[in-house]
């Protein structure tokens, strides 16, 4: 037996390892547990940081994970609804307030963003650190693209709603990265510079906005076809 095979069989060996080894859905919301843990410490994290600087900036990012956290909270809470009374009306609802979040952070990015670019900030990288941030944020992107593949038949809303927070996450993360990269190795000038984030910005704030309304809509369409 090899070492793969012997931790699977010791993670069968409990209820909750025999779950997310065996069920997607487990494994699905244990990551946005994680993702909802990790949310939560960035967000005490830039509370601190803006208390102490006195930056709006950082509390407009506490904010931003806030959000982000409260999303994946409601999806892990549904969850665990759904375990004792499993009920489609549980995840429409959290697909509309979902929805709602999504257009919410939208607006917190923006402002983000609009900080980031009026006060030129930007943290610059070494090289090492800067090429660590790249793997990372495409290691996001291209998880995402391979759960968009694996669940595209799956019917869960709740799983919609957890794969659009991720598509927002990754959204903004590749704006981050774009932004530290351009300070860190660009040649472009400050006004090229400002220019490709604002346009950047732009369509990230945008694909949110068309997420969290798409959230909206499907899940008030169902509660229409339902009681229709």
């Amino acid at each position: 037996m090899n070492i793969k095979q012997h931790i699977i069989n010791r993670i069968e060996r409990t209820e909750a390892g025999k779950q997310f080894i065996t069920e997607q859905r487990s494994r699905i919301v244990l990551f946005a547990v994680f993702g909802f843990s990790l949310n939560l410490l960035y967000a005490f994290y830039h509370a601190a940081l803006g208390i102490i600087n006195q930056s709006v900036w950082f509390i407009t990012m506490c904010a931003y994970y806030i959000v982000l956290s409260t999303m994946r909270l409601s999806a892990v809470l549904c969850e665990r609804k759904n375990r004792s009374t499993p009920s489609n009306d549980i995840e429409y609802f959290v697909m509309k307030l979902c929805g709602v979040l999504l257009i919410l952070l939208n607006f917190v990015l923006a402002g983000a963003i609009y900080i980031s670019l009026s006060q030129n900030i930007a943290t610059k990288y070494g090289e090492i650190i800067m090429i660590t941030i790249a793997t990372y944020t495409f290691s996001k992107i291209t998880m995402a693209v391979i759960k968009a593949v694996k669940q595209r038949k799956n019917p869960s809303p709740l799983l919609s709603v957890i794969r659009s927070i991720s598509y927002a996450e990754v959204a903004a993360s590749v704006l981050t990265l774009q932004r530290s990269m351009l300070v860190s190795f660009g040649k472009m000038n400050d006004t090229d510079i400002h220019t490709m984030n604002t346009l950047t910005g732009s369509a990230v704030c945008l694909f949110i906005l068309i997420l969290g309304i798409s959230l909206i809509i499907r899940g008030t369409k169902r509660k229409e076809n339902n009681y229709g």
